[in-house]
């Protein structure tokens, strides 16, 4: 089998997702690159409908049966050393089900849906270790209790048996927190796992993730809007734009040197605590494009303050390297590479 890159647990190539409806053809994912380092902690950041969960449910083969991937690999290192494309497994075959759950974990967007209402949290978290780990049903029992308390849920051993709608909010994200690494993973992708929660429980919920993260020495996937989360929590980035990687680079580079117009938009967009008096804050102009029918060109042009010539409207720009992996597709920093090329022959 092929080898992947040195050190990466997990490599997203060229993929595209399409979701096919009466409507027509929805464009989710448009040739998304990225690659998780073992132990490493990634952030994949972008604004509602720009492929980011879509991703995420391409990697554990999660996709409602109107998607398809239609393009791309996604490689994964898995226990044994194997190198397996993901892509290649159906969503429901024996190999599939062994990796989703058991080798790469998922903490979805709102605990209280991910749940099942009519079965208690034991019945739940044990069923993944059943089938995972292959215990008895008394010691996965004891397995949960045990992951409730690593989560910081007090009266583990009483609380097991009950149900989702029994637990505040904060405690049903925990509770799906430890569901999730019950049977040991190696990476695990957290999408928006804070997007329901009051600003104080985020940071209890956050805190809890990066401890266990750093004690298992997991590999994690972030995905969210919030780029405050993704400053404290990953170690590189990759910003998404209309189903497509526009730019990724170390948290540093992201917010102390951004290179695309859409980065730099998005962090001038974030609030500032010591604003002038009646300042207003900055948004992105414009909206979304439709994934329908995708538009020509670069996807942001429409949108981007910085747009210059023909050239964006027409043609696709390609990533290029502007620091120490750092990468953005923007023809500005094209045109301003073929200026230092030519002033580099001269």
């Amino acid at each position: 089998m092929n080898k992947p890159v040195e050190n990466n647990i997990l490599e997203v190539r060229d993929l595209e997702v399409k979701f096919f409806s009466d409507e027509g053809t929805v464009n989710a994912a448009n040739g998304v690159n990225f690659k998780v380092p073992a132990g490493k902690s990634i952030g994949i950041v972008g604004e509602s409908g720009c492929g980011k969960t879509v991703t995420a449910y391409s990697v554990l083969q999660l996709l409602p049966s109107t998607g398809k991937i239609t393009n791309g690999t996604i490689k994964y290192q898995a226990n044994d050393g194997n190198v397996i494309d993901l892509t290649n497994l159906k969503s429901e075959s024996r190999a599939m089900r062994r990796i989703r759950g058991g080798e790469i974990s998922m903490i979805f967007q709102e605990p209280m849906t991910s749940f099942s209402p009519v079965h208690t949290i034991c019945n739940q978290i044990s069923e993944a270790i059943m089938l995972h780990q292959h215990l008895s049903k008394q010691k996965a029992r004891l397995r949960a209790i045990e992951m409730l308390e690593l989560v910081g849920i007090p009266n583990a051993k009483r609380r097991v048996d009950e149900y989702p709608f029994q637990f505040s909010g904060g405690m049903r994200q925990r509770a799906m927190i430890a569901m999730a690494l019950a049977c040991n993973p190696k990476i695990l992708i957290a999408d928006e796992p804070t997007t329901a929660l009051d600003v104080t429980t985020q940071a209890q919920v956050l805190k809890l993730i990066q401890g266990i993260q750093d004690e298992l020495n997991l590999s994690m996937i972030l995905i969210t809007h919030d780029l405050g989360v993704i400053a404290q929590m990953v170690d590189h980035v990759y910003i998404m734009y209309l189903g497509k990687v526009v730019e990724s680079g170390s948290v540093y580079d992201i917010f102390d040197r951004a290179k695309h117009p859409y980065t730099r938009d998005l962090i001038q967009s974030i609030p500032k605590l010591h604003g002038a008096r009646g300042e207003r804050v900055t948004s992105i102009a414009g909206t979304v494009p439709s994934t329908y029918k995708l538009p020509k060109g670069c996807a942001f042009h429409a949108r981007c303050s910085d747009m210059f010539g023909n050239i964006c409207r027409t043609e696709t720009p390609l990533p290029i390297e502007v620091g120490s992996d750092h990468y953005v597709s923007c023809f500005l920093h094209s045109r301003e590479e073929g200026k230092n090329n030519a002033r580099d022959a001269r």
